[in-house]
């Protein structure tokens, strides 16, 4: 198809912004440019711009989320990966070899798996969600890591051979507090599945349980990683104690992120 020249021109690019900015999107130029390449016809772009200014978010308008230099397939209604994982990514590949057997749990698209997969050559990669879509999201993305999806409620999700076999379980759990789920920016609070954003009463009962079933699953030495925030990260770190793991805290200011390295002896 031909695209007319008035559409490509940087005043399309303006007009976006404009209409972005006054809806009160803080990364509008930056957004216009995503909705203007993703887009392949004027008429696509003006239902992208209306799906957006609707409140759907950038990643579901336009199908993909961009992570760790890597193009995540995100359908509407799958949990869109935070820049602040990128952390988790990081934490994971400082501990892992060739080989290792890596466990992503509450992987939503499958993006931190995905992320250390292709970096870390050869590793054996299992992800668990306890949402349909997000495990059929997470088996599109991983396919070729010839990564391993499971539908499942945490590590009841997982084959039990690999008991006593995991080198490293990443845990982007939910951990906002029930009362706070209403008063999260709109575009997550009514875009993506509650059970992906919801902690429980104070935040970290996804956590606990996480830190309870860990020491069952990794080797000795292994180590849990689990995405926390500074309120919680104390709390974190002493359910992670509890398991009987060693634990510390991460802190990231440049991505605003908090995690608990959590080992087991």
């Amino acid at each position: 198809m031909t695209i007319p020249i008035a559409w490509v021109d940087h005043r399309v690019v303006d007009s976006l912004t404009d209409q972005l900015r006054a809806a009160g999107c803080v990364y509008a130029e930056a957004e216009a440019t995503v909705l203007r390449s993703a887009a392949t016809s004027a008429d696509q772009l003006a239902e992208f711009l209306a799906a957006r200014l609707g409140g759907m978010p950038l990643e579901h308008v336009v199908g993909y989320a961009k992570f760790c230099g890597l193009r995540i397939d995100l359908p509407p209604g799958v949990f869109v990966p935070r820049q602040r994982s990128r952390l988790l990514v990081r934490l994971a590949i400082e501990l892992l070899h060739p080989g290792a057997v890596v466990v992503d749990l509450c992987c939503g698209s499958g993006a931190i798996g995905m992320a250390i997969a292709a970096v870390v050559d050869g590793v054996s990669l299992h992800a668990v969600d306890i949402d349909p879509n997000a495990v059929a999201c997470a088996a599109a993305n991983l396919r070729e890591y010839d990564g391993h999806v499971y539908l499942g409620d945490l590590t009841g999700g997982l084959p039990s051979t690999l008991r006593g076999q995991v080198d490293v379980i990443v845990a982007n759990a939910p951990y906002v507090p029930s009362a706070e789920i209403d008063f999260m920016p709109a575009e997550a609070r009514d875009h993506e599945p509650r059970i992906a954003l919801d902690g429980g009463g104070d935040g970290t009962e996804i956590q606990r349980r996480i830190a309870t079933q860990a020491p069952i699953w990794l080797r000795a030495g292994g180590a849990l990683l689990i995405e926390t925030s500074t309120a919680h990260a104390d709390a974190t770190a002493a359910a992670c104690l509890a398991g009987g793991l060693t634990a510390r805290v991460v802190a990231d200011a440049d991505l605003d992120a908090t995690a608990v390295v959590a080992r087991k002896p």
